[in-house]
């Protein structure tokens, strides 16, 4: 138990990886007639406050957290609990990804705070490119999570213990900045939203931290949960990182010097798009991984290239850059990075929506008119809308947002049935992988007849 104890201590002074150790920290099977172990879920750990790396490894915890005393609510407190309000409207949830924001540690009076907080939070993620450019492809929900009391279990010391909806608390598996939830009470809380593609919790708390719960929820179909403390100026950068995996499928791009089993990676190629067994000359030669965007000047700074280290070995695997979000907290993605984060947003976001319904036939006074969002941003390409009526382009109507169908069908004789079609494409640059480059075009058809 003591020398458990002194390894968890290690990993949390020196920010190792806690999966290194966690086999050394597993014990011989349960014996007969012991309970069964709670369920545990897999989060990655925040890197050390003012250190270098994105991320110091995962370790796994239990979903239901540890135990805390359930909140007890009566009278406002109680009636407040669970309210949703819409922060950011951009469209239909159909067609938007939505953002689900519960607080922790927030009491009735704090509720204010918390959307102050959820505000200035989302903020934070939107300054980040290429949430800036596709921040209209967003909602935005806020959950109200009411709490006996204020603040956050391990704040400001490893014992304090708070009687908090979902149950926060720092010190998770015996490391400080690792906070963890109860995804049960998240979840009881993120159902009251009309949908949610990523779950943030924001704690009440100035305390650095925070965690990524990346695999998908199988109850509510979200991507994932990223914890991070309001209060504190980089754990929104933790909050972001972590939409990197469970938006954008990329890996971690830092690594383990001197950590064994991590100083070298022989296996076979791995899945994620930002990292590869390859060297640049391989991948130009072999067209594969980030190949198109080699010897381009990345916004997290120098040349896209092949970069040894990443996916936590220290040779082995190479990166697309040298310090991108991945990495380093406060750094922007890379190149490779923004098209997987875009690849990611249209996974849930539409760039057509249907302004009248396509179920019915539009007749000669009806309009086709379809809702298209604008990209952020003075030097943006914005979307490209074409309509076509039985697959012939109608080449005058470029660009524009409705078409009257007597105006599609310019013969007054003309008593057929026919297909008005629109489709909107996004021309962006920064995507160069065509299969990604397929998902940024939508159509919207309607049955019309004059």
């Amino acid at each position: 138990m003591r020398s458990a104890l002194r390894l968890r201590r290690t990993i949390a002074a020196t920010g190792l990886a806690a999966s290194v150790v966690a086999a050394l920290l597993s014990g011989p099977a349960a014996a007969a007639g012991t309970p069964a172990p709670r369920p545990r879920v897999e989060v990655e750990i925040p890197g050390p406050e003012g250190g270098v790396a994105a991320g110091s490894g995962h370790v796994r915890v239990p979903a239901a957290g540890v135990s805390r005393p359930a909140a007890r609510l009566s009278g406002r407190a109680a009636d407040a609990d669970g309210d949703v309000s819409e922060m950011v409207d951009n469209g239909p949830s159909a067609d938007r990804l939505d953002v689900v924001i519960v607080g922790d540690g927030y009491t009735v009076d704090q509720l204010a705070k918390f959307h102050a907080d959820a505000k200035a939070k989302w903020g934070e993620v939107t300054g980040v490119e290429p949430y800036t450019t596709y921040q209209n492809l967003f909602n935005v929900w806020t959950v109200d999570a009411v709490s006996a009391q204020s603040g956050v279990s391990g704040d400001p010391a490893q014992g304090e213990v708070k009687n908090t909806a979902l149950g926060s608390y720092f010190w998770c598996d015996g490391i400080e900045r690792l906070l963890c939830v109860d995804q049960d009470k998240v979840d009881s809380y993120v159902t009251k939203a009309p949908q949610a593609d990523l779950v943030i919790v924001l704690a009440n708390s100035a305390k650095y931290g925070g965690a990524g719960y990346n695999e998908p929820s199988q109850k509510l179909g979200y991507e994932g949960i990223s914890t991070a403390s309001a209060d504190n100026a980089k754990s929104g950068q933790v909050a972001i990182h972590e939409t990197g995996h469970s938006l954008g499928k990329l890996a971690d791009e830092y690594f383990y010097p001197g950590t064994p089993g991590y100083e070298h990676y022989s296996g076979p190629e791995v899945a994620e798009s930002n990292i590869s067994v390859l060297s640049a000359a391989e991948m130009a030669a072999r067209r594969t991984k980030w190949y198109r965007w080699l010897g381009e000047t990345s916004p997290d700074g120098g040349t896209v290239g092949a970069y040894e280290g990443g996916g936590y070995y220290v040779t082995g695997l190479f990166r697309p850059t040298d310090n991108s979000i991945m990495r380093i907290l406060g750094k922007p993605f890379s190149l490779p990075g923004r098209e997987a984060m875009i690849a990611g947003f249209y996974r849930h976001a539409s760039i057509a929506t249907a302004a009248v319904p396509t179920a019915q036939t539009l007749r000669a006074h009806d309009r086709a008119r379809v809702t298209v969002p604008r990209l952020a941003g003075a030097d943006v390409k914005q979307p490209v809308i074409r309509w076509y009526l039985d697959g012939r382009e109608l080449r005058r109507f470029e660009g524009r947002t409705w078409v009257g169908v007597a105006q599609a069908i310019i013969s007054p004789w003309d008593r057929q049935a026919h297909q008005l079609k629109v489709t909107v494409t996004d021309p962006t640059t920064s995507v160069r992988d065509p299969q990604i480059a397929a998902g940024l075009t939508d159509a919207v058809t309607w049955g019309v007849r004059r």
